[in-house]
């Protein structure tokens, strides 16, 4: 798989997609934006949250609710079509490589990076900031997995050089390990 072709599509597929979400619901604060996986590494798929959503949260776990994407409002909603298509290539590779486990670990890896590596670049383009106005918090995430929290506090530290990098950190400093 080439996968600067597939972090081109990723990127396509990550601005139509929070443009939609944005031009529908950006009345209600849009704070959050992430991109996610599975263990499988058969989809790439968007994750958007908003203020307004936050407000219908439990307050006893309102950092949860805020911080992690399968919460959030607008869970893969946003360029359908397109992350379909991505999902799509992804599953084609993996069954043309199923009884290879190495290949499988190093392309798992390599399709997580891509996304942080698209989120990060949008990041300093200032892509996020120019819609919304104002910072956002940036994340990735894989539904059925657990990231070492070295490696989160890593995905976090690249994608938020704002307030809510600090409150992520915080917060993961009260998860049990």
């Amino acid at each position: 798989m080439n996968f600067e072709i597939l972090q081109q599509s990723i990127e396509k597929a990550t601005k139509k997609a929070f443009l939609e979400i944005f031009n529908a619901y950006g009345s209600d604060s849009i704070y959050a934006f992430a991109l996610y996986s599975d263990e499988g590494a058969m989809t790439v798929c968007p994750s958007t949250n908003t203020l307004k959503h936050l407000d219908s949260a439990d307050q006893e776990d309102l950092t949860y609710y805020k911080f992690e994407p399968a919460e959030w409002k607008y869970e893969m909603q946003g360029a359908d079509q397109e992350f379909n298509e991505i999902g799509n290539q992804l599953r084609a590779e993996l069954d043309k490589n199923e009884e290879d486990n190495e290949w499988f670990l190093q392309f798992q890896k390599t399709l997580y990076d891509t996304c942080i590596n698209v989120l990060e670049k949008l990041k300093n383009e200032n892509f996020f900031k120019q819609i919304t106005g104002k910072e956002i918090f940036l994340t990735f995430t894989v539904s059925e997995y657990e990231f070492e929290n070295n490696d989160i506090k890593n995905i976090i530290n690249r994608l938020n050089d704002n307030e809510y990098n600090s409150e992520y950190l915080d917060w993961m400093k009260t998860w049990r390990n």
